[in-house]
């Protein structure tokens, strides 16, 4: 039996990012009279790419091809295709966190072309719609390749509210159980992991990752872990933290500084 196809995956994304950013990522020429057009034809192209992977994934993971899976796919692609709209609007309040986040953003558009951590998010946000519909394979497919690209990790079953802001981005990881509220930011090299995996498949479905409520604020090579810990609202925590229990709101966390010991040339003159 054949696994779902990745390059026929990555190719969906393409064709996602190109309705969710109507005008940005489309080789050919948008005009305002046939847009109706041109996102009919690529939802319907986007239904039977879709629908046919997923086909692909559950006959495998059942072992059997039958009608009902068959019809299945198809009902799953819908209803996914019916979220797109309420995904852009989310995608919009990301675009607007990363404008007001960051001074260097010069514009909206900057951030939809350039940004990884908006192009990491934008795959989270499609891939978890997959994953909370019980879809094998594609949603980590999904979020591994934009992981390869942009070196962010978010695991397609973490929960995310809205105003979601990554900058820089490289090495954060997210791990699967995580819940993160509105209105957060984190920086590069933040992990938001379990505390061990040890217990392998036996801790499947259990949550391991830590809550973050909103308007909370992480810098960068902080380390957050463990399933019961919760970093209150509005919360500030200073670069390389590394927190295993819950913090109360409106906090603030800081490692203290190290020594800076400077020595000149002891040679004489």
């Amino acid at each position: 039996m054949r696994l779902p196809d990745r390059n026929v995956i990555i190719q969906l994304l393409k064709e996602l990012r190109v309705i969710m950013f109507p005008g940005y990522f489309a080789s050919e020429r948008m005009d305002c009279t046939l847009a109706p057009y041109f996102i009919g034809q690529r939802l319907s192209n986007l239904f039977e790419m879709l629908s046919k992977q997923i086909q692909l994934a559950l006959v495998y993971t059942n072992n059997s091809k039958t009608p009902e899976i068959v019809e299945e796919a198809k009902d799953i692609t819908v209803e996914f295709l019916q979220q797109l709209p309420k995904i852009q609007k989310l995608l919009l309040t990301d675009i607007q966190a990363a404008y007001d986040g960051d001074p260097a953003a010069g514009s909206k558009e900057q951030i939809i072309f350039s940004y990884p951590g908006l192009y990491a998010v934008f795959v989270y946000r499609m891939a978890h719609e997959l994953y909370i519909r019980k879809v094998p394979f594609i949603p980590r497919i999904m979020t591994e390749y934009a992981h390869s690209r942009t070196g962010i990790d978010i695991n397609a079953g973490a929960s995310i509210g809205k105003y979601f802001f990554i900058d820089h981005g490289t090495g954060v990881v997210i791990g699967e159980t995580t819940i993160i509220g509105d209105n957060v930011k984190l920086f590069q090299g933040v992990t938001i992991g379990a505390l061990s995996t040890r217990g392998g498949q036996a801790l499947a479905g259990v949550k391991r990752h830590p809550t973050i409520e909103d308007n909370v604020t992480i810098y960068s090579g902080a380390s957050i872990l463990g399933g019961e810990t919760v970093i209150g609202h509005d919360c500030v925590i200073g670069g390389s933290a590394f927190i295993t229990e819950s913090i109360p709101p409106h906090t603030k966390v800081s490692m203290k500084n190290p020594e800076l010991n400077l020595r000149g040339d002891d040679r004489e003159a």
